[in-house]
């Protein structure tokens, strides 16, 4: 399995998403900086711009690393799978002594691999910078976070489970209604779901919500794999 997902990420150009990747969390660093450090989140006034319950940093830094890489998760497990089904460089791969099967687990862990590493990485960062620039300025949001706390590591570590487990949906609808874009618009859909506030009602907060949201995930990416020895390629 192990040799599988390294010729997935050699096949696939992983360096480029690294580079992708490193970018992104650049400036996701950036705009959170300006957000607590340099009072664009703020009224006229001076006063904080935020709904209720979301003027403590560590919601915007959730809210978008967890947008930002459940996309970016989805659009890999596009390109990884998806599109090898249409360009029909999958049945290159079925051609393989190895089971269908264990070809798309080691297409879907790989991809999963490098997000989860790379979200918990770019959050780290991220949580990082904040942390020493709330030493030396004021921040419009409360610093609500002890990154010398071990249950600060141990909810990063969970939280960035959650995220990138979510794309297995995305991924999901893509393939069964056999389009790349299926699975982005998806995405999207499932950060409308999670993040998005009715009145005071959020699901970001809910403390069951998680649980329940990875277990369907799991159960939409044993769906994908399900039968595929017997299934004709897309």
């Amino acid at each position: 399995m192990l040799k599988l997902i390294k010729l997935e990420w050699k096949k696939n150009n992983i360096g480029k998403y690294i580079r992708n990747i490193v970018i992104l969390t650049a400036l996701l660093c950036l705009f959170i900086f300006a957000l607590a450090f340099l009072g664009i989140a703020n009224d006229p006034d001076g006063t904080l711009d935020a709904a209720s319950g979301m003027d403590t940093i560590s919601s915007p830094i959730e809210l978008f690393t967890g947008m930002t890489f459940l996309i970016f998760t989805s659009v890999m497990l596009a390109s990884f799978i998806v599109s090898a089904y249409k360009n029909k460089t999958m049945n290159l791969m079925f051609t393989y002594p190895v089971k269908h099967q264990k070809i798309l687990v080691s297409q879907m862990i790989a991809v999963w691999i490098f997000n989860f590493v790379a979200l918990v990485l770019s959050k780290f960062v991220i949580y990082l910078c904040i942390f020493i620039g709330s030493r030396y300025m004021c921040s419009s949001f409360a610093v609500d976070f002890d990154i010398s706390s071990l249950s600060f590591y141990i909810q990063l570590i969970l939280k960035s489970f959650v995220i990138v487990s979510m794309s297995f949906i995305a991924l999901f609808v893509g393939m069964a209604m056999k389009s790349s874009k299926a699975t982005m618009i998806t995405s999207f859909l499932l950060i409308f779901l999670t993040q998005a506030n009715v009145g005071d009602f959020t699901m970001a907060d809910n403390a069951v919500f998680p649980l329940v949201l990875t277990i369907v995930s799991f159960t939409f990416a044993i769906l994908s794999i399900y039968n595929v020895e017997n299934k004709d390629l897309l």
